[in-house]
C-alpha cells in the first residue's frame, strides 16, 4: 500500500514561486473577467444556489433538490499526444466535480472538434471506457469536423441542497484534509498527471466516489474541492480564494504516492486523478477520514485554514508563502465566509 514518505530538504521558495506560475495555476486568471461580464444579468440567476468559483453550479429545482452543471475542456496538448486519453480524461475530469461536490453524476454531453476522422474515432472510445468505469452515460453532443482539435463536457449531477460540498465556505479554524487515490502510477501522456482509474473495476470505483456524498450526507466538512489542473496546493489555493481565508500547509504531510521518480516538488504539480481537499471542524476529521479511507483513498490531515488570506508552505523548519490573496489572484473570485 503507498504511504506517506520523506523526502530530502525543499527549497520552499523556490517552490513557491513554481506553484504561483504554472501553467495550471496561471490559466485560471480569465475565470475573474468572465464572472464581472455576467454579473450584468445577475438577476437571471434567481434559482442558482451556487455559481461561479466551485466546481459545479447548483441549481434549486425544489423539494430540497439540486441539479449539479459543470463543465470541463480538455487541453489541446493532450489531445494531441493520446486522443483516446483525452476522452477518458474529460469523463474522469467531470465525474471529479460533480463527486468533489457530494452530488451523483447523472449524465454528459460533449463538444468535439477535428478535422482528423481517426482523432475523432479514439476520442470517442477513451469517452466509451470512461462511461463503463464510472457508469456515467453521454447522451448526446455536438461535433466538428474542421478545425483545430478540441474536446469539451458538460455534466450534470444531483444532490440534496443541505449537503452539498461548496469551495467558498471554509473558515479560520478549520483543518485541511487530503484525500488522494495513490494505488496508480504516473499518467501515461504527461509527467504531471497521475493515473488511478483505468485499472480498477468499476464497482471498485463507484465505491471511491461514493465516498464524498457520504461525507456531504453527514456533514462531515465545511468546504471542498477537487484537486484539479492547478494541482494540489493551487487547488487548495482556489478554495482559500473563494473563501475570503488562508490555509498554513505541513507540505510533508500531504498524502504522495511511494514511487521514487515522484518527489514532492513534482507531486504538488500533479493532477492526481482522483483526488481532493476537503476543510473540516477539527473534531469532524477523524470520521471524515475513515470514510474517504473506507472508498479507498488515502487521507491525512496536514495544515489549518487562517484568516489572514495568505496560503503557506511549510517543511517543519521554514516556511514560504505561495498566494497572498491581498495582491495575487488565480480565479479572482473572493467570497466571505462571514
Amino acid at each position: 500500500m503507498n504511504e506517506m514518505k520523506k523526502s530530502p530538504p525543499i527549497n520552499l521558495e523556490k517552490l513557491a514561486q513554481t506553484i504561483r506560475t504554472f501553467d495550471g495555476t496561471a490559466r485560471k486568471s480569465p475565470i475573474a473577467s468572465v464572472s464581472e461580464i455576467f454579473k450584468e444579468v445577475a438577476d437571471a440567476y434567481g434559482g442558482c444556489v451556487v455559481d461561479f468559483g466551485d466546481d459545479a453550479a447548483a441549481i434549486d429545482i425544489g423539494n430540497g433538490d439540486v441539479i449539479l452543471f459543470s463543465a470541463d475542456g480538455i487541453w489541446g496538448r493532450l489531445i494531441e499526444k493520446s486522443p483516446w486519453w483525452a476522452g477518458f480524461t474529460s469523463v474522469l475530469v467531470n465525474v471529479n466535480d460533480i463527486a468533489a461536490m457530494g452530488g451523483r453524476p447523472l449524465a454528459m454531453v460533449d463538444v468535439v472538434s477535428s478535422a482528423d476522422p481517426e482523432t475523432f474515432k479514439e476520442i470517442f472510445k477513451g469517452m466509451a471506457e470512461g462511461v463503463k468505469k464510472f457508469g456515467v452515460p453521454v447522451v448526446g453532443g455536438h461535433t466538428h469536423p474542421e478545425g483545430e482539435k478540441s474536446l469539451s463536457v458538460a455534466i450534470i449531477g444531483i444532490a440534496k441542497k443541505e449537503y452539498i460540498i461548496r469551495s467558498d465556505t471554509a473558515k479560520p479554524g478549520d483543518v485541511v484534509i487530503y484525500a488522494i487515490d495513490l494505488d496508480g502510477r504516473t499518467g501515461p501522456n504527461s509527467l504531471y498527471s497521475f493515473e488511478s482509474v483505468s485499472s480498477k473495476t468499476p464497482e471498485v470505483i463507484r465505491k471511491m466516489y461514493e465516498a464524498p456524498q457520504i461525507i456531504g450526507q453527514k456533514r462531515l466538512v465545511t468546504a471542498g474541492k477537487d484537486i484539479s489542473n492547478p494541482g494540489i496546493i493551487g487547488t487548495l489555493g482556489m478554495l482559500c480564494e473563494t473563501s475570503g481565508v488562508g490555509a498554513h500547509v505541513r507540505l510533508l504531510e500531504i498524502v504522495i504516492p511511494n514511487d521514487p521518480e515522484i518527489t514532492v516538488e513534482r507531486w504538488m504539480l500533479m493532477h492526481p486523478g482522483t483526488g481532493f481537499v476537503f476543510t473540516a471542524e477539527a473534531g469532524n476529521a477523524e470520521e471524515c477520514m475513515r470514510v474517504l479511507s473506507e472508498g479507498g483513498m488515502t487521507a491525512a490531515v496536514c495544515g489549518e485554514i487562517t484568516a489572514d488570506k495568505k496560503v503557506i508552505i511549510s517543511d517543519g523548519a521554514d516556511s514560504a508563502v505561495v498566494f497572498d490573496f491581498e495582491k495575487d489572484i488565480i480565479t479572482g473570485i473572493q467570497k466571505s465566509w462571514h
